[in-house]
């Protein structure tokens, strides 16, 4: 596949899928499917849908993009780690000068979430109801319970 020793590197993710979802005749499967229980797709079928991908699911053109428009929502509920109303802890990540070194509280809080907008920012309240105005990054907090 290389057309000198030195561009291998280029070359090895290429090598490495006709690897992986070649069959082998001892098993009569791939090893992927192996690996995985299912058949591996295409990188490029996942951009472009091709027919064995929709004869499969045995969907209709329609029903497969809402099934990927609701896959990508439970990738966004996934990655929000609270949502309005819950009790949450605020990572602290500035210094203080009054520092402890390693045994500074690395958590603020709890606080709970106000608002969560869809780039991940989070707006949180003081628990007696006061809103914080900067956003916080989702990223930076976790669930609290008390």
């Amino acid at each position: 596949m290389t057309v000198n020793y030195k561009d291998w590197h280029e070359m090895l993710p290429y090598a490495l899928l006709a690897y992986w979802t070649s069959i082998r005749t001892s098993t009569g499967a791939t090893p992927y499917s192996l690996v995985y229980g299912m058949e591996a797709v295409l990188p490029i079928e996942v951009e472009i849908p091709s027919m064995r991908t929709l004869a499969e699911a045995e969907l209709a053109e329609a029903e497969w993009a809402k099934q990927q428009y609701e896959q990508l929502n439970l990738i966004d509920e996934k990655r929000l780690k609270a949502l309005p109303g819950d009790l949450v802890l605020r990572k602290v990540l500035h210094v203080a000068p009054d520092s402890r070194g390693k045994f500074s509280y690395k958590y603020d809080g709890p606080f709970v979430v106000k608002e969560i907008f869809s780039g991940g920012a989070v707006i949180l309240g003081d628990m007696d109801g006061t809103e914080n105005a900067l956003p916080v990054n989702a990223d930076a907090i976790k669930k609290y319970y008390p």
